[in-house]
C-alpha cells in the first residue's frame, strides 16, 4: 500500500476559469486586476460553474490556499465583497427552491428512510457499478473528501453546552481520534491511491461540474458564517445520517469489482462510525442545539433540505451521464487498464 503524507505538502494550483466571473477572481489571485461587479454577479447562475467555482476560489483562501498565491489575500477586501454577493445569490436561490421544507422532526425522519426504489448513485454502484464508474465517483467526491470534517469545524465555537461537546466528540472520530493515519481524509487519499488516482489536494477540481462544487461550497458557506450555524448543523446531520447505508453499498460495490482494501477501508470505516454519530448528532447535537437556542429550528430545517436539494442535483447528473454510458467528469481521468466510459 503506498504511504501517504500526513499533512498536505504543497497547496493545489488555480483551477482554470469557467466564465467572467471567476476568470476575474482567478487574475485577482494570480496578478491582481479588477473584480466582478454586483450587476456582474446578479446576471449569474446560482448554481452554474461560473459562479461556484469563483465561490470555490475564495473559499479555499481559508484552507490549504493555492500555488502562487500569497496568503494575505485571504482576507482581501475585495474579495470579501465579491464573495458576499456570491454566497448571497446562491444562498437566495437556495432559500427559494427550499422555501416549502419540512420542520426538522419531520425533516430529521425522513433521512431515515431508504428510498423503496433504490434509484441513487450508491445504489447504482452497488448493483451495477464498474471500476471506471466508481473511479469517477470517488475522484468527484475528493473535491471536499479531502478536507472531510474541515468545514464542520468552524461551528463548535459558535455552540454552547450538549451540542458543543458532542460535535467535539464527532469530530474526534473524524481526524482519527489522535492518529494522522486514521484521519478520515487521509483514509480518503489511500482510497484514491488504491483505485489508481492522484490523491493530491485539489487534483481533480477542474473535473468537477458545478453540482459537485455546489454540494462543497455550501457547506464552507454554512460553517463561515455565525449566522448560518443552525444550517450547518443540518447539514452535518443529513451527512452523518445518510452516510452509513450509502457507505455499506460502495463499500460492497469496491469489493465485487476487486478494488482493494485500502479503497474498502474508507467506506467501512463510515458504515461503522456513521452509524454512532447518526444518534450522538440527533440527539445531542441537534436537540442540545434546540434546546439552548429554539429560534434555529427553521434555520436547521432549512440546512437539512439545502443540502438534500444539492446532493440530489449532484446524483441527478451523475447518473444521467452514466445512463448514456458518458463520463460524468468534465475531463477525463488518466485511464487504467480496462477503465473508462
Amino acid at each position: 500500500m503506498t504511504l501517504l503524507p500526513t499533512v498536505v505538502t504543497a497547496p493545489p494550483e488555480v483551477p482554470e476559469a469557467r466564465g467572467e466571473i471567476s476568470r476575474m477572481v482567478r487574475d485577482r489571485l494570480l496578478e491582481g486586476g479588477r473584480l466582478p461587479l454586483e450587476a456582474d454577479i446578479a446576471r449569474s447562475s446560482p448554481y452554474g460553474e461560473d459562479l461556484q467555482l469563483a465561490l470555490h476560489l475564495c473559499y479555499e483562501l481559508h484552507y490549504q490556499g493555492f500555488a502562487g498565491v500569497p496568503d494575505t489575500l485571504e482576507w482581501d477586501p475585495g474579495l470579501l465583497r465579491v464573495r458576499a454577493l456570491m454566497e448571497h445569490r446562491f444562498e437566495s436561490a437556495l432559500r427559494h427552491d427550499c422555501r416549502h421544507h419540512a420542520g426538522v422532526d419531520e425533516a430529521l425522519a425522513a433521512l431515515l428512510l431508504e428510498p423503496v426504489d433504490g434509484t441513487g448513485v450508491s445504489h447504482f454502484l452497488a448493483s451495477s457499478g464498474e471500476p471506471w464508474h466508481l473511479r469517477e465517483y470517488v475522484a468527484l467526491r475528493s473535491v471536499h473528501q479531502l478536507r472531510e470534517a474541515d468545514p464542520h469545524l468552524w461551528v463548535i465555537p459558535r455552540l454552547r453546552g450538549r451540542a458543543k461537546a458532542a460535535m467535539v466528540a464527532v469530530e474526534y472520530d473524524e481526524y482519527g481520534c489522535g492518529r494522522p493515519e486514521r484521519m478520515h481524509s487521509r483514509l480518503y487519499a489511500e482510497l484514491m491511491a488504491d483505485l489508481g488516482l492522484d490523491p493530491s489536494y485539489g487534483r481533480h477540481v477542474d473535473m468537477a461540474g458545478a453540482e459537485v462544487l455546489a454540494v462543497s461550497n455550501l457547506m464552507t458557506m454554512f460553517g463561515l458564517h455565525r449566522r448560518l450555524r443552525g444550517a450547518l448543523v443540518g447539514h452535518f446531520a443529513v451527512v452523518e445520517t445518510t452516510s452509513p447505508p450509502a457507505a455499506a453499498r460502495i463499500a460492497a460495490a469496491l469489493r465485487r469489482t476487486g478494488a482493494g482494501p485500502a479503497a474498502e477501508r474508507y467506506y467501512e470505516e463510515h458504515v461503522e462510525a456513521d452509524a454512532v454519530h447518526e444518534q450522538v448528532v440527533r440527539r445531542e447535537v441537534v436537540g442540545g442545539l434546540l434546546d439552548d437556542e429554539p429560534d434555529l429550528a427553521d434555520d436547521v430545517a432549512f440546512g437539512i433540505a439545502a443540502t438534500s436539494f444539492l446532493e440530489d442535483r449532484l446524483g441527478d447528473r451523475v447518473l444521467d451521464a452514466w445512463s448514456r454510458d458518458e463520463s460524468a467528469l468534465r475531463a477525463p481521468l488518466p485511464q487504467t487498464s480496462g477503465s473508462g466510459p
